[in-house]
């Protein structure tokens, strides 16, 4: 059977391939309603399929998306990207997810890939893209967003929440119950200094110490994003002499395996430690006891993201307020801080 055409459906339907075009495409021009009815109608009854790979070499464009996160077996990276799905499917695109696994070599293959099969966009989840990614985002005419991550470069497109005063939240909430002082879990050596999320929430916890004149030294602790790595941190830190009366963690992923360290040794909390986490993932209400937390509007952040993405009249040299979009955490309380 012969492949069906535009040009097909243009007769059946007593248009132009060019009003074709525009019903499929849904623009970029308008096309009467009674018009539109008469192609759809043709397209059915031929059971004509658009080459997509055709318009995209025509057009340098597909409908596709490339997002690219660090691990998203990690619950706060794979809710993000179901949210730039939804954000995208309402845009008429569809996302492919590539994960890093936290390595700029994998980093730099997805955005090798993605880019080479001329994506409408690409939103990165990094810890700071490398020199050599970097390289091949400004080799390539496609528009980055970077989310969940600020960089200093002053061309770039980020989507961020308030990483900063949301830890600085947290943490006041947890001295005031008393404690006379909050430890932090933070992230592993190598951990970017400028721009991470995990170092901005180190950032607000020495912040709301030193609002309270307590002093931080000896109570920043090394360990993993994941629960696997906090957990294993938590049985070491929790059986030893020093155990601290309260712990503000950078990710709710730390702070689910700080709990379950405590529950194995029997630790009562809030009752013998407090803790609070970031990110509000759907299983901190269902943590034991459920956690407090600081959350961002997930779903804003992803729309932002989309909408930079495929906005090409949003130019580089831009006001850099138009193209940071940043939104402001708030504190989620349940009861493993202490309150009832």
């Amino acid at each position: 059977m012969a492949k069906v055409t535009r040009d097909d459906v243009a007769r059946l339907a007593g248009t132009s391939t060019a009003v074709v075009s525009y019903v499929i495409n849904n623009g970029p021009r308008p096309v009467a309603p009674a018009t539109r009815e008469r192609v759809l109608a043709a397209i059915a009854e031929l059971g004509y399929r658009p080459d997509r790979v055709a318009q995209a070499m025509a057009s340098r464009r597909t409908d596709l998306i490339g997002m690219i996160v660090p691990d998203a077996r990690q619950p706060f990276f794979a809710e993000m990207a179901h949210a730039v799905e939804q954000a995208a499917n309402d845009r008429g695109k569809m996302v492919l997810v590539g994960n890093s696994d936290y390595r700029d070599d994998r980093e730099v293959h997805y955005l090798r890939a993605f880019l080479g099969m001329q994506v409408s966009g690409l939103i990165l989840v990094t810890q700071g893209p490398s020199d050599i990614a970097a390289a091949e985002i400004d080799a390539w005419d496609a528009r980055v967003v970077l989310l969940h991550e600020r960089r200093e470069s002053p061309d770039d497109f980020v989507v961020v929440t308030d990483d900063v005063g949301g830890a600085q939240l947290a943490t006041r909430h947890l001295l005031e119950h008393g404690h006379p002082y909050v430890a932090c879990l933070g992230g592993v050596e190598g951990t970017p200094i400028v721009g991470d999320p995990v170092t901005d929430h180190i950032e607000g916890w020495r912040r709301a110490m030193a609002e309270a004149g307590i002093s931080t030294e000896g109570r920043l602790l090394e360990a993993p994003f994941h629960r696997y790595g906090a957990y294993e941190v938590g049985l070491r830190l929790l059986a030893g002499p020093d155990r601290p009366p309260a712990v503000f963690c950078s990710t709710d992923d730390q702070a689910i395996g700080l709990l379950r360290a405590a529950r194995e040794l029997r630790i009562d909390v809030p009752g013998s430690l407090a803790v609070a986490g970031f990110d509000d993932v759907k299983e901190a209400a269902l943590t034991d006891p459920p956690l407090t937390t600081v959350a961002s509007d997930r779903e804003a952040m992803a729309r932002a993201a989309v909408e930079l993405v495929l906005d090409d009249e949003e130019p580089r040299d831009a006001p850099r307020r138009s193209r940071i979009k940043q939104f402001p955490s708030r504190l989620v309380v349940r009861q493993s801080c202490g309150c009832a």
